[in-house]
This record gives C-alpha cells, structure tokens and sequence, in this order.
C-alpha cells in the first residue's frame, strides 16, 4: 500500500532527483503531496542557480502537476502563524499537516527541529534515506522505476552508472552508491 509523503523544494530543485523521485512515485511506491507555495519556490530558485531556465523549469513544474494532479495540498495557509519551526518553512510544515501524510522529505531536517514536527506526528527525513527506505521496501519498484525513466531519457542520464553519478551530486550519496552495487541488469 502507498503511503502519503510531503516532498519539499529541495527534493524538486534538481532534475535527476525530482525525476527519480517522482518516477518511484509513479510505481505507486508513495503518494506524493506539496503546496503551491512549494511548487512556487521551486519556481524561484531553480533558474537563479542556472540549472534551468524559468521557462523549462515551468514546463517541469506543469508536467509534474498533470502526473500528479491530486498531489497539491491547499488551505493550510492558516496554520502557517502556528508553526514553530524555521520562519521560512513554516508554510512547508502547515502544508505538510494539512496534507495526509505524516513524513516530510527534506534537505533541510534543521529547518524542522523534533520540537516543531512531534506535536503534529511528522517525522522527518532525508531524501537519501528515503531513498534507501524505498529501495529496501520495494526493490522491484524501484528499479523498474528507474529502468523507465533511463529509458525514455534523451539526455543523460541514461544509464545507471551516469544516474548514480547525477544523484551522488545531488546530494544522495549512499542512495547513489546502492545503484553502483546493486543493479539487477
């Protein structure tokens, strides 16, 4: 069964990550939630570090949006004032409880003190572990996951070594290194 994960913006920043992300996503490995403040950030940020275009990284975003057109969680606005966490991500973590799920997927775990997540039942976790957690729970998800994506890839990465590659720098190392060791083809 799927469970509800709130993904961050900086899961979505990079594109092999967010695609990778994603991809297990569509193998109904998790459901994934985010807000349009979320998707907004992503927006923003994204082609300040030059790793796209604000005209590509709105083609991203709109594509996302029509893979997952049930994954956008709205009316949480209220709670932001309530939230204890980092001033900046305090519409993360209202979205995050406004939505069904109960983990939040993150780079940025300090933004997101035990203190600020426990009194809402949010755990908190690191897209590499995340990761790592999907591999162990539903490995055939995975790789099928990923086989697709490489595959219907026309610019790198298109094969797992490259992938891991893309991924060890987008800041999953260990996740990285399981696809270097653990490729099943």
């Amino acid at each position: 069964m799927s469970f509800p994960v709130f993904l961050d913006a900086c899961v979505l920043f990079g594109q092999a990550l967010c695609d990778t992300v994603l991809s297990i996503a569509e193998m109904q490995a998790f459901i994934p939630y985010w807000s349009n403040d979320v998707l907004d950030e992503v927006q923003r940020v994204v082609p300040r570090t030059g790793r796209a275009t604000a005209e590509q990284i709105g083609a991203r975003l709109a594509q996302i949006r029509r893979a997952f057109p049930n994954s956008l969680v709205e009316g949480y606005e209220i709670l932001i004032p309530a939230m204890t966490n980092e001033d900046g991500d305090r519409h993360v973590l209202a979205a995050c409880v406004t939505s069904p799920a109960r983990t939040l997927v993150t780079f940025n775990e300090k933004h997101f003190p035990t203190s600020a997540v426990t009194p809402h039942q949010i755990s908190v976790l690191h897209p590499d572990e995340f990761l790592l957690d999907h591999l162990d729970l539903h490995p055939d998800r995975v790789w099928t996951a990923l086989s697709t994506m490489l595959e219907r890839n026309r610019m790198p990465p298109q094969d797992f070594g490259t992938l891991a590659a893309y991924l060890d720098r987008s800041g999953v190392p260990s996740f990285a290194a399981a696809l270097r060791s653990g490729h099943p083809g």
